[in-house]
């Protein structure tokens, strides 16, 4: 691989993604723009990120950039597109407790769960790391719950 990508970014005008990356043989940092075409605000960005890491031209520098970061960066794009704003953008790549996942589209949901999953994957222990316990036993506080007025209703014997 003559080439390390260092960090990924996208420019709006002209819709392009940003690739700066370290030449391995000349230790030279350089940084590519590497035009979006044919991408509107309805596009695909899955199949528009596989076709630019496959394109031959632009293979070699977007080798060590991950699939799932060159989709988040056509998401911003495509978003930008559609005249929503970057902060728009980035706080739909966030993960909110709070936030109710049944009310949102598949597109979305699909890309919640991704994100859930890396996650898992990420705090996962395996047989194999340092610090894993078998059968480990954790203790949790008891919420002590409040007494509904329905629970003294329903003492009629069932």
């Amino acid at each position: 691989m003559p080439f390390e990508a260092k960090r990924c970014g996208v420019q709006f005008k002209p819709p392009s993604i940003v690739v700066i990356y370290e030449d391995t043989e000349t230790k030279k940092v350089r940084k590519r723009i590497i035009p979006v075409r044919n991408f509107s605000k309805y596009s695909d960005y899955s199949v528009a990120a596989e076709r630019l890491k496959n394109h031959p031209r632009h293979r070699d520098y977007l080798e060590a950039v991950s699939q799932n970061q060159l989709e988040k960066l056509h998401i911003i794009l495509r978003d930008h597109m559609q005249g929503l704003s970057l902060e728009h953008s980035l706080s739909s790549f966030r993960l909110d407790p709070e936030e109710n996942l049944n009310k949102l589209d598949d597109e979305k949901l699909a890309r919640k769960k991704g994100q859930m999953d890396e996650l898992f994957e990420k705090n996962r222990r395996h047989k194999d790391d340092p610090n894993f316990v078998y059968d480990l036993e954790v203790d949790f506080k008891k919420n002590t719950q409040e007494k509904c007025s329905w629970d003294e209703e329903s003492d009629d014997g069932f």
